[in-house]
């Protein structure tokens, strides 16, 4: 299935709305900075549409790019932790 952009700037828009740490790492995103900053903000698959996961608003989180990128296509990044202890 392809996605659209209208349905994907909607979804980034309501994630990006409370300004959400980075679900991969915990840490704080910079919404100022613009991809390919390795710190800006990005959505995130929490189940991957590689793995079978669905591209709705359920399965998206906020992450940052070089996060993103050391997930890559898997259900969890190696080395990288959550820090926080707010996030589920």
């Amino acid at each position: 299935m392809r996605r659209g952009t209208t349905i994907r700037n909607k979804h980034r828009a309501s994630i990006s709305a409370g300004h959400p740490p980075c679900a991969i790492c915990g840490k704080p995103i910079d919404y100022t900075l613009h991809w390919p900053d390795p710190m800006c903000f990005v959505v995130d698959h929490i189940i991957p549409i590689a793995a079978g996961g669905p591209d709705t608003l359920a399965n998206k989180q906020a992450a940052h790019n070089s996060c993103n990128r050391a997930k890559t296509d898997r259900l969890y990044a190696k080395n990288i932790i959550k820090k926080s202890a707010t996030l589920a």
